[in-house]
């Protein structure tokens, strides 16, 4: 896979295989009624978004059914809003969050992330890495889903907007981070920590499936409508949004029609 970090990553998704028809949908700004964390958590590690460029944005369509998640959220849950963690990524700025993940996981095994490197540690590390962090693909049929508009990293607050704890951080590289990671446990013990985890988690994935988003397999946090990963997990033959250029300003970017098959 052609990517521009000069690493080998694991085999296409399966949700790679889908064609893209880019229903040309502009980019536009999170409506302020969500929540964000700031500041931006990639933008603070020096990430590169460029001039002009907002983390919080998503395709206009996206942002719709994300206030309409919110909504079914409070129906049920007053108290809690939605904290949106992040949204779209360029491309520079993917290629720069995995070499930093990679970077961090060798740190933590103690190894070398070099790019000369060629230890079988070293591509575990990677291999790792790529359940979690999609490679940052130049091809335009295999965007990373945050390069789309479509994806949307986010978790619960209260109504002060207090980030809750979800038994485990975003972009944690682990088993933890699979959604019903807790599930055995809180069926053992409801009175237990994994149980108030769990079904955290379970309020945060019912808002927004309820409203059509799907779920990053791997990631409790991730969601998203309309690109490839949600196409395969729904059975839909063609995604709609394919990979968004660098914004024209601050509040929305065109994002050209195209059929990649």
């Amino acid at each position: 896979m052609e990517n521009v970090t000069g690493r080998t990553f694991p085999p296409l998704r399966p949700w790679n295989d889908k064609p893209i028809r880019d229903c040309g949908e502009l980019l536009t700004q999170i409506p302020l009624s969500l929540f964000r964390l700031e500041p931006h958590p990639y933008a603070c590690l020096g990430a590169p978004y460029g001039d002009g460029a907002d983390p919080f944005c998503l395709r206009s369509g996206v942002n719709d059914r994300l206030l309409s998640a919110q909504d079914q959220l409070q129906l049920q849950h007053p108290e809690l809003r939605f904290a949106i963690f992040d949204a779209w990524r360029p491309i520079p700025v993917q290629a720069f969050m995995v070499e930093h993940a990679i970077s961090e996981e060798c740190r933590r095994r103690g190894l070398s992330c070099d790019l000369s490197s060629q230890s079988t540690a070293l591509q575990e590390v990677i291999d790792v890495v790529g359940r979690f962090w999609a490679p940052p693909s130049l091809e335009p049929h295999t965007p990373p889903p945050h390069s789309t508009g479509a994806a949307v990293d986010l978790t619960l607050a209260d109504s002060k907007g207090m980030p809750l704890n979800m038994g485990g951080e975003i972009d944690a590289i682990g088993d933890i981070s699979e959604p019903n990671y807790y599930a055995e446990a809180a069926i053992a013990e409801s009175e237990s920590q994994a149980y108030l985890w769990h079904h955290r988690r379970r309020v945060l994935a019912e808002a927004m499936l309820k409203v059509g988003f799907s779920q990053h397999p791997n990631e409790w946090w991730h969601f998203s409508f309309g690109d490839q990963l949600w196409a395969w997990r729904n059975g839909v033959a063609e995604a709609i949004y394919g990979a968004c250029s660098e914004p024209d300003s601050k509040s929305t970017t065109a994002c050209s029609p195209s059929l990649l098959t």
